[in-house]
């Protein structure tokens, strides 16, 4: 079944081209024009599609290409763009950056060829003119297939500036220059990695995001734009879904079993499909808020507690103490608990801030943890389950990716990991696994295994059972 998706990828140079700002710049005005917009990330990335999901009003989606199989995120691209008048695909990196130095696997380039996307390309002329062309005709080469549909200049120094830039890559490449930005300081992204939920939720970004829509307006040709996207071929559903329909089924025995989710200002890194995933398998999910001191809700099967910001929060959720209290009894009552990165960090013993001040946490997981001035881990993960636990079977995989600034000592020498970790920087050892427990710095994308979420959700199932007996429900 083949069908129409207006949709464009916006790539760059490199880092820092300014791609974020570019894209939410597009996004605000298409969506000032009363379009529908879609919003995506190329890679794991959370922060951006943050951004993504404040300025369209919908769920930003990661397409990712290492994590996940093609047909899996073609279908994420699918589900996610319905309804959309234009989709918005954010790149990562520079347009060719990915996995491998020989290959575009894992690049936004491969993302824009599987998906058959123009790719508009985001060039820095800062200190450049008749380079600029030669910029972009290497990109051409490299990308091949006339990929590469236009050209958005950033950060010229004037109008004439861009005008010299615009005639020489037009004159070299063959393909339009769509517009340009300048150097604008009222568009500096501000600090991505503390507080940016937060500051989304207050509307502190809204100046910026009408800013950016305005320059775009000023500056680049929003129809030719619009133009390219309509070009792009109709796209065929992968033949194998993980969604095959829009109907929840009970786990086995017939049971829904309640997940809470902690979902705050502390916690609020998840992958949209790892929660649609475990509802669409047969999970009732219950958001609570460790931050605003709810403890997990009396009647759930089971916790899901995602990354985010604690360390921001560590003097809050510190006097929030009777939140981590009842998580600590519930879990010697072996309520299945899965946390990742920020969650994992939470149900540690504590936190020491930046500023070496200690902060008592959940008390579960026999460790401490310590803020880095530096970042302490950055990259994709294969985690392999070291033993049996409550998402992974011994010697079973799945795929993620890890980012935190943190480090964590345990107190045992027999500290009970979870996962066993292969990156492209080699393997080690990450996370506390025990049958009711997994926890780890790796945020694993249920997509890359589907069997992890139905085995979670089985766990959360067995223990409702228990719960009824208990309680004396049976």
């Amino acid at each position: 079944m083949n069908e129409r998706r207006a949709r464009f990828v916006i790539a760059g140079t490199g880092s820092g081209a300014g791609k974020t700002t570019i894209t939410i710049g597009l996004m605000a005005a298409l969506k000032r024009r009363g379009l529908t917009v879609q919003g995506f990330k190329c890679g794991p990335d959370y922060i951006d599609p943050s951004y993504h999901t404040a300025v369209t009003g919908r769920q930003s989606r990661n397409l990712d290409t290492w994590m996940l199989p093609h047909e899996t995120m073609k279908e994420i691209f699918m589900r996610g763009s319905a309804g959309a008048d234009v989709s918005v695909i954010e790149g990562v990196m520079g347009m060719f950056d990915g996995k491998d130095p020989l290959s575009d696997t894992g690049s936004t380039a491969e993302i824009a060829a599987l998906l058959q996307c123009p790719v508009l390309l985001v060039v820095n002329a800062q200190s450049m003119a008749r380079s600029a062309a030669a910029v972009v005709l290497g990109f051409q080469q490299l990308a091949g297939n006339g990929r590469i549909a236009g050209v958005i200049v950033n950060k010229c120094g004037s109008a004439g500036h861009y005008k010299i830039v615009k005639s020489a890559i037009e004159q070299v490449c063959g393909i339009p220059v769509l517009g340009w930005l300048g150097r604008d300081e009222e568009l500096t992204v501000p600090e991505r990695h503390l507080g940016l939920v937060p500051a989304i939720e207050r509307g502190e970004l809204e100046p910026l995001f009408r800013r950016a829509a305005d320059l775009i307006e000023q500056g680049v040709d929003l129809n030719a734009v619009l133009a390219l996207a309509g070009q792009s071929p109709d796209l065929e559903w992968p033949n194998h879904r993980l969604f095959p329909d829009e109907s929840s089924s009970a786990a086995p025995g017939g049971i829904q079993p309640v997940i809470a989710v902690a979902k705050d200002a502390a916690f609020n890194f998840y992958y949209p499909e790892n929660l649609e995933l475990l509802e669409r398998l047969g999970a009732n999910l219950h958001p609570f808020s460790p931050l605003a001191g709810e403890p997990v809700p009396e009647h759930a099967d089971g916790v899901y507690i995602g990354g985010g910001f604690p360390e921001e929060f560590a003097s809050a959720l510190a006097d929030a103490g009777h939140v981590g209290r009842d998580l600590k009894a519930r879990a010697e009552a072996s309520l299945p608990i899965f946390a990742e990165c920020g969650g994992y960090m939470y149900l540690s013993r504590s936190i020491t801030d930046r500023n070496g001040i200690r902060h008592e946490m959940a008390g579960l997981i026999p460790a401490e943890v310590r803020m880095q001035p530096k970042l302490a881990a950055l990259g994709y993960r294969e985690v392999t389950g070291m033993r049996d636990s409550l998402l992974l079977a011994e010697g079973e995989t799945i795929r993620g990716h890890e980012f935190h600034y943190s480090t964590l000592t345990a107190d045992l020498e027999d500290y009970p990991h979870a996962y066993e970790t292969k990156g492209l920087r080699g393997s080690g050892k990450d996370g506390y696994g025990t049958p009711s427990i997994t926890a780890g710095y790796t945020h694993v994308h249920f997509a890359s295994n589907i069997g992890v979420a139905r085995r979670f959700i089985a766990q959360c199932a067995a223990y409702h059972e228990i719960r009824k007996v208990t309680d004396g429900i049976v």
